[in-house]
């Protein structure tokens, strides 16, 4: 049947708002679930004592019933409930919705609220000022038009999309899994080095070869609308400094910074707090910035150190389990700066490091074009599910 044939019905024709509340004060312990935003479905949230809450009553979940958030339903945040939640509770601001199963598949309902244009929709329905009030209420949502072949034509087409969507996940897994070994080729390859130069050159410490080793400052930054870039841990996590999502602080707080906190080309910044810890970048601008107390900046000797020498002997595995085996706390690790100065790197000559330094930077010119190609696929990845959905819900699938 082609778009043009669809016959097209108010969700409220063929959907019905549930009566799934319990009383908080019958509820004990509850699983507490939630729903995540841009179509992505339900999550656990984990037990929780509804009592203790100034809700009076949740709603209980049953399989193949329908929710959406009432504050972020125009941000996608709407879930069918699959198996897996049976019996989970989600608080009164989460309605929950039930097929007419004679008219409609909730898997098909599901996939077509995982479409951008009917965000869209339940943003222009929504009411409030501002992002964060702009909420949709039940009457809102089942006012949305859906375009509703017979169930006999809705089962194929839901089996067709799962299919697709199926081989979506299984090339975003082996993109994903093409990035990781990518990643791990040039830490090995880091590695090799290392262990090769120990043998021969010994180890120095990270101090040696650098003339500071400090942190940003702990003083609280000036922000401005303007002024000069301050950067945070994530601007460094990839192994190159980029300046994506910035702050700015004033250039009175600039000038303030000591010559040992203010970033030149050739300085090495080093993560020092969070998942990503350990991650070194060269900085290879002459643009003034500054960056939060949770970076490191080591200022490289280059009568004896070569920067980018250094940036690849700190990646090694070594020097990384090194520097998690010095952190300290649990919930957000931090290496310390002296555990940083202490870091074990070899120092051979600076005509040696430079040789090794024209290698690993060949290999690693290799990996950054594999790692560019596998962004431009993964663009691509994420265009074909959207368009998947398109064509289906105009018949064209």
């Amino acid at each position: 049947m082609s778009a043009a044939a669809f016959p097209t019905v108010r969700l409220g024709e063929v959907l019905a708002q549930s009566d799934r509340a319990v009383a908080s004060s019958e509820l004990p312990e509850v699983n507490l679930a939630g729903v995540y935003s841009f179509g992505r479905g339900l999550f656990k949230r984990g037990p929780m004592r509804p009592a203790e809450t100034s809700y009076k009553t949740y709603n209980r979940l049953v399989r193949d019933d329908f929710v959406i958030s009432q504050p972020k339903a125009w941000e996608g945040a709407l879930a069918r409930v699959t198996d897996e939640f049976e019996g989970w509770f989600l608080s009164p601001v989460f309605p929950t919705f039930t097929a007419d199963p004679r008219r409609l598949l909730p898997a098909y309902l599901e996939w077509f609220c995982k479409r951008k244009s009917v965000w869209q929709d339940l943003q222009i329905l929504s009411k409030g000022m501002g992002a964060r009030r702009e909420t949709v209420s039940p009457e809102q949502f089942l006012s949305l038009e859906i375009p509703l072949p017979p169930l006999e034509e809705q089962r194929p087409m839901v089996a067709r999309i799962e299919a697709l969507a199926a081989k979506v996940r299984e090339a975003r897994g082996l993109r994903s899994a093409s990035n990781d070994q990518a990643n791990a080729f040039s830490r090995s390859a880091a590695d090799r080095a290392y262990n090769a130069l120990v043998a021969t050159d010994g180890l120095s410490r990270l101090q040696d070869a650098c003339v500071s080793i400090t942190d940003g400052d702990h003083l609280t930054p000036a922000f401005s609308e303007n002024g000069v870039k301050f950067i945070f841990v994530g601007n460094v996590s990839t192994g190159r400094l980029h300046f994506d999502r910035v702050k700015h602080v004033t250039r009175d707080y600039f000038q303030y910074l000591s010559p040992a906190r203010v970033p030149r080309r050739g300085d090495i910044l080093y993560t020092a707090v969070g998942a990503t810890l350990g991650v070194p970048a060269v900085v290879e601008c002459d643009e003034d910035f500054c960056f939060q107390r949770h970076v490191a900046i080591l200022k490289p000797d280059l009568k004896t150190a070569n920067p980018h020498f250094i940036w690849h002997m700190l990646r090694s595995r070594t020097v990384l389990d090194r520097a998690w085996a010095s952190t300290t706390g649990s919930a957000q690790p931090t290496i310390p700066l002296r555990a940083i100065r202490e870091l074990p790197i070899p120092l051979p000559p600076l005509n040696e490091q430079a040789r090794i330094v024209a290698e690993l930077d060949a290999l690693q010119t290799k990996v950054d074009a594999v790692k560019a190609l596998q962004t431009e696929t993964a663009a691509e990845l994420d265009a074909m599910l959207p368009a998947i959905l398109h064509k289906a819900f105009k018949g064209e699938l």
